[in-house]
This record gives C-alpha cells, structure tokens and sequence, in this order.
C-alpha cells in the first residue's frame, strides 16, 4: 500500500490505497517510517516527493477503522516519528497532493518542503469535531506556514479550505493541473537534482527554524572546509 519508485536521486512514495482513500493504518506508517530512514542514510538521495494514487484524495488521515478504539490509531506516536523523519530529511521534499488532504494526512504534506496541488483539492483537519487532538508537530508546522489565526481557522473553526485558499495563505506553494504535475516536479527539481550533497543539506539545515550555532558551523564547514564529519552531523 506504500509504492517507492527510485530514478537516481529521485525517489517518489507514493501512498497507494485509493479504495480507502488513501487512509493510513499503522503498518503503512510504519512502512513509510523505514523508507525514511533509508532516504536519511542514501547520500545519493537529492528529490523526494510524497504523492497519492487515484484523482480524488491525496490522504484522507488516519484509517480509523483500523482499531477498535480509533484513539489506540490517533495517539500512536508512529506519527510523530514519521514526520519528524521526513522533516530532517537533507534533500528537497515535495508534497504532489493528486487531491484533498484531510486530518493525519496534513503530517505527511506539512513535514515537506513544497506542496503542490491539482486546483480540485480540498484541505481540512477536523480533529475537533471528531474528539481527537492533531498531531502537536502539525500544529507547529502549520502555524509557522499560515499563523495562529489561519491554523484556528482550519483546527478550531473546522473550516474547509479550497485550493485556491490554500494558496492564498501560504499552505501551499502551486496549484498544477494532473497533467502539469510531473512537469512542474521535474522544473523544481532539477537544482537540487545537480546539487552537491553537502551543498544542499547545508541549504536546508540553514532553513530549520531551531538552528544552532553550532549547526550553523557545521553548515560552513561542510561546504567550504569538506569537513565530512560535520556533514554527517547536518544529514
């Protein structure tokens, strides 16, 4: 239900369950955890991009007909490792969104670095109507994104967003019709594509907002120094 495609230092996962719309249960998750952790340890590795099968939804959240207890699923800290996993990932991540993105799924797509979407998608969380508590990194995330009102929008006030929205506000960075997609991927892609390693991890550590000083060193050395050891700290 997790497809991995590697084309050289591309690699597209993509989330491959469209009868459920793309729902994810905990074996998924787990699934992705450990392509994300080979993704970390491929030093080969400079584009990932995270899309869904069909033309309808990119992921509708958790699957929470899983379990019994829907919370046993919500409260998984398999959640929090994933996202966090791909985060820190030392390449450029991309979010191809084939359709609406609902609850859980916001980890996967706000943990990215760029979020593309098809102009029919929708976004909504809706923690709060169904009694559960979003994932405190997406919450985070999204409110470094759009801010605090934007983020009350969507969580509190259980709004649902068009794509047009979304992008209005800064959830997401293009709106692309399906067709379009592959192309757009390939024109984002293709610095990263032809970058040196330690060019680009150095990049995107730079960009985390809870750089250190001394991340901010190793960033330096790595480039301007080919100090390998501080380039294994910054992937």
């Amino acid at each position: 239900m997790i497809d991995l495609v590697k084309d050289g230092g591309r690699w597209t996962v993509t989330l491959n369950r469209p009868d459920k719309a793309n729902a994810l249960g905990v074996g998924m998750l787990e699934r992705l955890d450990a392509i994300f952790a080979e993704a970390q340890a491929d030093r080969s590795l400079r584009v990932l991009i995270v899309t869904g099968a069909g033309e309808r939804v990119f992921c509708a959240g958790a699957d929470l007909g899983e379990a019994r207890d829907a919370s046993s699923i919500t409260t998984n800290p398999i959640w929090e490792g994933v996202s966090h996993r791909l985060s820190n990932l030392p390449c450029l991540t991309i979010a191809a969104l084939n359709g609406t993105l609902a609850g859980g799924g916001f980890g996967v797509a706000l943990a990215c670095d760029l979020r593309l979407a098809v102009p029919h998608a929708k976004f909504f969380y809706p923690v709060l109507k169904n009694g559960f508590l979003p994932q405190p990194s997406d919450v985070k995330r999204m409110t470094a994104l759009i801010g605090p009102a934007r983020t009350r929008l969507i969580l509190l006030a259980g709004q649902k967003l068009s794509a047009d929205e979304a992008l209005a506000i800064g959830l997401i960075d293009r709106i692309v019709s399906a067709d379009g997609m592959d192309d757009l991927i390939a024109e984002l892609s293709a610095a990263s594509l032809s970058a040196k390693e330690e060019v680009l991890a150095a990049i995107k550590m730079l960009s985390q907002p809870d750089l250190t000083e001394s991340g901010l060193r190793d960033c330096f050395s790595a480039v301007y120094q080919q100090d390998q050891a501080a380039l294994a700290r910054i992937r």
